[in-house]
């Protein structure tokens, strides 16, 4: 008995230790950064342009310690190997009057002007990229490329001469809506959303088609996805979603969609926000402490600027008292390997949501990217794989859309 006993733990050592050597393998994790310098690596979607407005943020220094809850500039995107970003024009969903619409717009444009004028701030770091040979351009000369897209097609109102404003001012996706329902389509987390696309709605995506701007179906309810992909002319994206199967959000996406989205040609890029790639475990305190703030602040409906900016407050402050157990890389490249089985290798990518609620154990901001990387190496992706995967799949199909 003793002897079995000896031999039994002597395996469990060894196993440990094989374990632990599969774990900090120097080889894979020298070819791991080898093919994360070489590919052409792009994030679809962050919300740092909110950060912005904030003045102890300064997009040309690294802000982990000054401005903890931050998650990317221009230090941490170098640090994490990270070639080219989309900044999302963001407005909160609010009145659907003209008013509303007037305001929204107005935010939208502001803004871009702040973009454009922290970019000419430190044009020997980054630019503006319309397209994916301008991103190569600025890539080959050592520069960061800034792409802009627009989340939630608000500002549109109902007027479609906007949607060329918009491609005016340099975006090249629309996410079409948001937590609620506008005037183009229905949302995945409004109370009534099995209305799809609205005939204004078919408008906006056909101009979009015209213009060659990529149409975004993250947030869009599953009718308005259907919706679109029937409408639709050119491939789609979801620049921010995961694969339902592996987390039943509702922001995510089934099998089928996914199937879907591989035939008409369109890309997921695979958000990293922990609760759409893990359903959170259960946390009274927290789920009672966000209920509050979002009583407080009217569900984040139709708030001024002073009052949006109490609510991100209050929402640090949660996130702080109560803070979540995060899903980590490996959970994310579940995902992946799901999306891919399912999809095929050329309709995945990344876009993390970093400072939208984007972080996950192992990649908590952009100077972790790396870390997906490696998993993925990890796990047996190739460099072509992995090429497509950070930013390939997604620059085809925004030149597919271009095209006339």
């Amino acid at each position: 008995m003793a002897s079995s006993l000896k031999i039994f733990f002597s395996l469990i050592i060894f196993l440990l230790h094989f374990q632990a050597n599969a774990q900090h393998d120097p080889r894979l994790e020298a070819k791991a950064r080898r093919i994360h310098k070489q590919v052409f690596t792009v994030d679809s979607h962050t919300d740092t342009p909110m950060n912005l407005f904030d003045p102890e943020f300064n997009i040309a220094v690294n802000n982990s310690r000054k401005v903890r809850r931050s998650k990317v500039d221009f230090p941490r995107m170098t640090e994490g190997g990270m070639d080219a970003v989309f900044f999302a024009v963001f407005t909160s969903q609010g009145a659907l009057t003209p008013v509303g619409y007037e305001k929204a717009k107005s935010s939208a444009m502001i803004t871009f002007d702040s973009i454009f004028c922290v970019l000419g701030r430190n044009q020997a770091v980054a630019g503006i990229a319309r397209t994916p040979e301008e991103a190569y351009q600025l890539n080959r000369r050592g520069r960061k490329a800034v792409f802009l897209g627009v989340e939630n097609g608000y500002p549109i109102g109902e007027d479609i001469r906007n949607v060329k404003n918009l491609y005016d001012q340099g975006a090249r996706y629309i996410t079409l809506c948001h937590t609620r329902n506008n005037a183009i389509c229905s949302s995945s987390t409004d109370t009534n959303n099995r209305h799809g696309l609205t005939a204004f709605g078919k408008e906006v995506v056909s101009e979009m088609n015209r213009l060659g701007m990529m149409v975004d179906v993250s947030h869009a309810s599953d009718k308005s996805f259907y919706d679109v992909i029937a409408h639709s002319t050119k491939p789609v994206i979801a620049s921010h979603s995961c694969a339902r199967a592996l987390c039943d959000n509702k922001r995510n996406l089934t099998d089928d969609m996914l199937r879907v989205l591989a035939g008409n040609g369109g890309v997921i890029q695979m958000c990293i926000l922990s609760a759409y790639v893990r359903t959170p475990l259960p946390n009274p305190a927290r789920d009672s402490a966000f209920q509050a703030a979002r009583i407080k602040w009217r569900n984040y409906q139709d708030l001024s600027e002073e009052e949006m900016e109490g609510a991100r407050r209050d929402w640090w402050k949660n996130e702080d008292l109560f803070p979540q157990q995060l899903a980590t890389v490996s959970d994310v490249c579940d995902h992946i390997d799901h999306i891919v089985k399912v999809a095929g290798i050329d309709h995945i990518g990344i876009g993390t949501d970093f400072d939208g609620g984007g972080g996950v154990t192992g990649c908590i901001d952009v100077s972790e990217m790396g870390n997906i990387t490696l998993e993925l190496v990890k796990r047996g992706y190739s460099r072509q794989q992995l090429k497509k995967i950070w930013g390939g799949n997604l620059m085809r199909v925004m030149k597919e859309v271009e095209q006339q």
